[in-house]
């Protein structure tokens, strides 16, 4: 049972609180903490000319703020701190507030201990987006007041006193914001795990750990779906707390979501053909499985037909761009890991000319060679990562005597110019960087708008 909000207006009344962080969720939040009669102190790693206006603005409204190298230092005297996404809950800094009797806390974590909504929450390593994006659009068509959040859409605890029990509220959650959560989620969805983001969790059973909390806190009333040919996911199913309900891109499930001769089930209805689907490669198939699962009962089998033949995908995922001289150029931005990579270019009907490499998630990339070469023409490496994508490959040829043609740059534009230079007529170029962006961009995003305005100035 959630709590009353009215509790959290209480208690933050007054308060002395820390937000660290001062980006895209941490801002409309320090103005909605003010406007609940707090004093906050914000901290940031930029300095006040890097953040511009908005210190400024921040300090006419009478926000302290701690910046620049040592920002954290002055951790120190808070009720209150809430901390960003990425920041580990045993960072010294927040075990001696803690120690102090500061309660830790982020945006994310508090609005789903006070949300009024049926909440969906998304997780996995792969496919998170796509699947919350699509069970927001299932929602919506069958008429509910859907609020998005989480990872993608707007911070959602500025608008918490909008949100209506009768409303229904879908979060993308990310391993960073499971860590610490320890609230319940009416629907829980896990999409696969695979590894992932081991530059920040300390191992495997870390990053596993942190994804069970989504479904850890449930209740028997409450509902998990999980990924029955993920073999971690799979396992799940004995620490459910709620009912679970399976979803397979190769098996029939008499209970559950399956794909099957070309078709996509849940519970022995068809719902549509997988070539019926507007985005391409059975990872999507199995995106919209989660989602039919997640949603039967409250979405009808028409309305989920209309959205899977209607709905057109999210940006930086397989987006196709244009066509220069006979060559299709596709932003896959969002691809931060190998398997994820290999998701994409399995989808492609040919072997791809492949734009990868970036920042080291201290992931391994044999999968992507062993797997993956098959679906690669060429392979066209940028970024911290390179040499280790090299090793990978290299390995693969010493071991089984296939070569994939590699060639190394030293940016995006040079990339995409070696690739126009080396396609054919008809080929297809692909950015999936298998990687983080954080080498050369600030994120995955700004990567792949990159790439958007250097293919579409060719």
């Amino acid at each position: 049972m959630r709590k009353d909000f009215n509790e959290f207006k209480t208690f933050i009344k007054g308060k002395n609180i820390a937000v660290i962080g001062i980006g895209v969720s941490n801002i409309p939040l320090i103005d909605f903490l003010l406007s609940l009669g707090a004093s906050v102190t914000a901290f940031d790693k930029k300095s006040k000319s890097e953040l511009g206006e908005v210190a400024t603005g921040f300090e006419i409204k009478g926000v302290k703020l701690n910046l620049g190298e040592g920002y954290l230092d002055n951790l120190v005297g808070f009720d209150v701190i809430f901390k960003s996404p990425s920041m580990r809950i045993d960072h010294e800094a927040l075990l001696n507030a803690k120690a102090n009797g500061a309660y830790i806390t982020s945006e994310i974590e508090e609005f789903v201990r006070y949300c009024k909504g049926k909440v969906y929450g998304i997780t996995g390593s792969d496919g998170k987006t796509t699947t919350t994006s699509v069970i927001s659009e299932l929602l919506k068509a069958q008429g509910f007041k859907t609020w998005t959040g989480g990872n993608i859409g707007i911070p959602l605890f500025t608008k918490i006193e909008e949100i209506k029990e009768e409303d229904r509220v879908v979060l993308e959650l990310s391993s960073f914001q499971l860590m610490t959560m320890n609230s319940q989620v009416d629907v829980a969805i896990v999409t696969n795990i695979t590894p992932n983001h081991l530059d920040m969790h300390k191992g495997m059973g870390e990053y596993i750990d942190a994804k069970k909390n989504i479904f850890k806190f449930q209740t028997p009333k409450d509902l998990l779906i999980i990924n029955r040919e993920n073999d971690i996911t799979a396992s799940f199913k004995d620490e459910a707390q709620g009912k679970v309900i399976e979803f397979s891109s190769k098996r029939e499930l008499k209970d559950g979501a399956y794909y099957k001769d070309g078709s996509l089930y849940v519970f022995g209805n068809e719902i549509c053909k997988k070539s019926d689907i507007v985005i391409k490669g059975m990872h999507n198939v199995e995106n919209y499985l989660a989602a039919f699962a997640a949603t039967y009962g409250e979405v009808s089998v028409e309305v989920m037909k209309n959205v899977a033949t209607s709905f057109r995908g999210v940006a930086h995922r397989s987006e196709f761009i244009r066509e220069v001289n006979g060559v299709k150029y596709y932003n896959d931005s969002i691809g931060s890991s190998p398997t994820r990579t290999l998701a994409t270019i399995k989808a492609f009907e040919k072997p791809v000319i492949l734009i990868a490499g970036g920042y080291d998630k201290k992931i391994p990339f044999e999968p992507l060679a062993y797997e993956g070469y098959k679906y690669i023409k060429k392979l066209i490496l940028l970024g911290a990562t390179k040499d280790k994508i090299v090793e990978a490959f290299n390995k693969l040829k010493q071991e089984e005597g296939i070569e994939v043609p590699i060639y190394c740059v030293d940016s995006l534009e040079n990339a995409v110019l070696k690739a126009k230079e080396l396609a054919d007529e008809e080929d297809i170029v692909a950015l999936s960087p298998a990687c983080a962006s954080f080498d050369m961009f600030a994120n995955f995003e700004v990567r792949g708008n990159k790439f958007k305005e250097i293919v579409n100035n060719l």
